[in-house]
This record gives structure tokens, C-alpha cells and sequence, in this order.
């Protein structure tokens, strides 16, 4: 891949993650993270990982990502209000967002390497075999309770938006009151 393009791509994806924070819509915050999400699966098949790069896509920008858009309708999420004050709130998250960027150039003025220098590879470096291998042997109890939680954050969401109030609760002249 050339430079030229990877630095296109990552700042793409550093515009498109500032996109899921910035925006106060959540439905709008989703598709931005779908878009990072494609950026990074792009940068990893430009990079030599082809079914990293499509299990990416597959599995996070399609299966996750519709997942996060049923629970936002589930729970029926409104644009929030602009609220005034909480100065200190905004003080704090400008601190710590200066922290952050300050210890990510800590981090890149560090780098033992040369950006431009790579690493060599061995020749099965991304392929379904070693990607199965590593997942379920070494990784085998983090993806099994990932997928129990976001089974149990499935259940949640649906437990929430289906929680009935008492106006919602059939009346005695409605369809499964009591006649």
C-alpha cells in the first residue's frame, strides 16, 4: 500500500471516530462508526491481512453494527438537549482529551522503527487457518463471553423497551382486559 494512501486512509478513520463522538444523533454516530469501521478493514487488506480485512466488514460493520441499530430502536434514543453549564464537566473532558493527545505523541515520537520500514511476515500472516487457530485456542474464553454479554445486552435492551407503564396496560374495555 502506498504511504500516500494509508495516510488518506487513517485520516479518514481518525475524522470518521471523531464523527461517532461528535455527533448527537445516535443513528448518525452508528453509520460513522460503520464508516471508520470499513476504513480500518480497507487499511487491513491494503496491508497484506485479506480475511482480516472481510471479517472485519462481516462481522463488525454488518453483524455488530445492526445489532447497535436494533438496540437504538429498541430503546427509542432521542437526539439529546444541548445543556448549558457544567463548566466543569467541559473543563475536565478538554484536560483529559489534551492528556490523550499528548501521550499519543509521546507514543509516535517513540516509535523504535521507521514508518516506512516493515516487518517481514510469514506467508500464512492472515489467513483463516492461523485467525482459528489463535481464536480458539488462545482467545477461546474471551470470545465466548463476548458473545455471552452481547447475548445479555441483547436481552437487556429488549427488557427495557418492552417494560409497560400503567397507560399502556390494557383497559377493561380493550383487546386482552378483563371484560
Amino acid at each position: 500500500m502506498p504511504l500516500w494512501l494509508f495516510i488518506f486512509l487513517a485520516a479518514l478513520s481518525i475524522i470518521s471516530a471523531g464523527g461517532v463522538v461528535l455527533q448527537r444523533h445516535p443513528v448518525h454516530s452508528l453509520m460513522s462508526l460503520v464508516l471508520t469501521l470499513v476504513v480500518i478493514a480497507i487499511m487491513f487488506i491494503g496491508l497484506g491481512a485479506t480475511t482480516v480485512g472481510f471479517l472485519q466488514i462481516i462481522v463488525y460493520a454488518g453483524a455488530i453494527m445492526i445489532l447497535f441499530l436494533f438496540v437504538i430502536w429498541l430503546l427509542n434514543l432521542q437526539t439529546p438537549r444541548l445543556e448549558s453549564g457544567r463548566l466543569a464537566l467541559k473543563f475536565l473532558g478538554s484536560l483529559g482529551s489534551a492528556a490523550l493527545i499528548a501521550e499519543l505523541l509521546v507514543f509516535v515520537l517513540h516509535l523504535p522503527a521507521p514508518l516506512g520500514q516493515n516487518k517481514a511476515v510469514g506467508p500464512d500472516y492472515g489467513s483463516i487457518g492461523l485467525l482459528a487457530q489463535s481464536l480458539f485456542t488462545d482467545y477461546l474464553v474471551a470470545f465466548e463471553v463476548t458473545s455471552v454479554l452481547l447475548l445479555v445486552g441483547v436481552v437487556g435492551a429488549v427488557a427495557l423497551a418492552r417494560r409497560l407503564t400503567p397507560e399502556d396496560e390494557p383497559g377493561p374495555f380493550q383487546a386482552g382486559g378483563r371484560r
